[in-house]
């Protein structure tokens, strides 16, 4: 490809992008200095959906069309086995179901620890 093609493409190769940043000078990055933090009382109040998960299972389409009124599916826990809790899908501990006052509720038991590198990625 000819430097004119490259032009008229919007591509630049080899020494077209080094021109590009040649007048960028390289300095160092500098640390941010303190009053340059964010407070994080703005982001404790932001909400997230909490949900508890309490088992699962992969039925198909065909067994529950089957399925009738007092049909019963099998999950894939056993009773006594602690719950997932999960923070905008993402899990974040386990647990088990109490009341409070009158209410359903959660008590951890576990908190999950993940690499940084999953932070990020919802978990199914």
């Amino acid at each position: 490809m000819t430097d004119i093609q490259q032009e008229e493409n919007g591509l630049l190769a080899g020494d077209d992008l080094d021109s590009l940043f040649s007048d960028v000078a390289m300095e160092p990055e500098v640390a941010a200095a303190p009053q340059d933090t964010r407070d994080l009382d703005y982001f404790q109040q932001l909400p997230v959906k909490v949900t508890l998960e309490v088992a699962s299972a992969e039925v198909s389409l065909g067994e529950l069309m089957e399925a009738g009124e007092g049909a019963v599916i099998e999950l894939n826990k056993a009773v006594g086995e602690p719950l997932d809790v999960k923070v905008n899908g993402a899990l974040l501990a386990q647990g088990e179901v109490v009341v409070a006052n009158g209410r359903y509720g959660v008590r951890l038991t576990r908190i999950v620890n993940r690499p940084a590198s999953q932070a990020g990625a919802n978990e199914t």
